[in-house]
């Protein structure tokens, strides 16, 4: 009898020829992340009629630790606990009771359940009904405080049996689901310090993206405590793609050029278009496809379809916006859920935050934009930010 997980995906399974292509690539981050808790990860992670599992864990301990990693690796729709036992009936059974017991210390007696048999290998002897019930009733007759449910059972015991080895599983852990990290290319995130930017990140990585976080900072307008809550975000994040970077850009510079020499109410647009123009110089430079931001529609000044419209005009790249149309209530939600918002409602402001002028302009024009810029050198300026960032060592 051997503790193995078993590794879900969801879209990947959609693809054709070059499915191959998205589960290597999965594999290889599952690897990755599980390199954090295990040196030997790549031997315990297998492949096997168009799933993964993963084996060699010593200790029920060591099981739960794998299992939170990887209900954050992209990519994985869930993963399921189980046993590995050879296909003979008694060795099931023993698994079985074995993993209920497991099953059942997570809930309050009585705890019902369900046995359902899956018989890849046709030449076992028994049926799947006719395991369902042996299997069943050496569960009852060994564990007590159970109840059978076959609709809506506590516990679901999920039999299958191959020629190899049969797999006794019970129950799931949910993970983020969408495409592994790297198989739709490269981004840029523009990564502030609220709570939008880092939902919009998260997203990107559940479709593939490889994002790599950029951060304006505006030191000493914006002080450390600042920079400080802007690296714990990107920590967070680099729960589910321990590659990302954070590269933190000096912005003082333009900021103060803005405040001295553009209209007041056009100051958010210009320092919008001029974080475009760095964030387009730096996804060039980082071999980069799109530019991802937090914008919600409507949401500030800034974030009308005419500022929108406006500041993307300056930058060579897709802007992407993944909560574009979300309630807040729904980004909310999900910051708590990937772990981001007790850190980005800490009360730090970013640079944004402290250059907001009384009556900012909603509806900007793209003329007055450029006119208001004139006295500015928008090129050198982007080029001297973007040569100045510099990446952030997180551990």
């Amino acid at each position: 009898m051997e503790r193995v997980l078993l590794i879900r995906y969801g879209e990947i399974g959609l693809k054709g020829r070059n499915r191959r292509q998205f589960e290597d690539k999965l594999k290889q981050n599952v690897v990755k992340a599980l390199s954090v808790l295990d040196e030997d990860a790549r031997e315990k992670v297998s492949t096997s009629h168009g799933r993964f599992y993963v084996t060699g864990l010593e200790s029920e301990e060591l099981e739960k630790q794998y299992l939170d990693v990887l209900s954050r690796v992209p990519g994985i729709v869930a993963i399921s606990p189980g046993l590995a036992v050879d296909s003979d009936l008694d060795a099931i059974k023993q698994a079985a009771v074995y993993g209920m017991e497991l099953a059942k210390a997570e809930f309050t007696p009585p705890v019902s359940f369900k046995v359902d048999t899956r018989r890849a290998d046709k030449s076992f002897p028994l049926t799947s009904p006719e395991v369902n019930q042996a299997v069943g009733a050496a569960v009852l007759r060994n564990v007590s405080g159970l109840t059978v449910d076959v609709h809506k059972p506590a516990v679901h015991l999920i039999i299958e049996i191959r020629s190899e080895r049969t797999y006794i599983y019970r129950g799931q852990v949910e993970g983020p689901g969408g495409l592994p990290v790297g198989t739709s290319g490269k981004g840029i995130l523009l990564l502030s310090g609220g709570i939008d930017s880092p939902v919009a990140g998260y997203l990107a990585l559940k479709r593939g993206v490889a994002v790599d976080a950029l951060h304006f900072w505006s030191y000493p307008i914006t002080g450390i405590r600042s920079r400080d809550k802007v690296v714990d975000i990107c920590k967070a994040l680099r729960r589910y793609s321990p590659d990302m970077r954070l590269l933190v850009a000096p912005f003082t510079k333009i900021q103060t050029e803005i405040m001295d020499k553009c209209p007041e109410k056009y100051r958010v647009i210009i320092m919008r278009r001029m974080m475009m123009r760095v964030a387009s110089i730096i996804c060039h430079k980082q071999g980069g496809l799109a530019i991802f931001t937090g914008d919600n529609l409507g949401q500030v000044a800034s974030q009308t379809l005419e500022s929108l419209r406006v500041i993307e005009k300056v930058s060579d790249y897709p802007v992407l916006r993944p909560l574009l149309c979300f309630d807040k209530v729904e980004t909310v939600r999900l910051a708590q859920q990937i772990g981001t918002y007790d850190i980005s409602i800490l009360p730090y402001e970013d640079c944004c935050s402290v250059f907001v002028p009384k009556h900012p302009v909603t509806r900007p024009r793209l003329d007055a934009a450029e006119k208001a810029e004139e006295l500015l050198d928008v090129e050198g300026l982007a080029q001297e930010c973007a040569m100045s960032t510099q990446v952030v060592d997180l551990g």
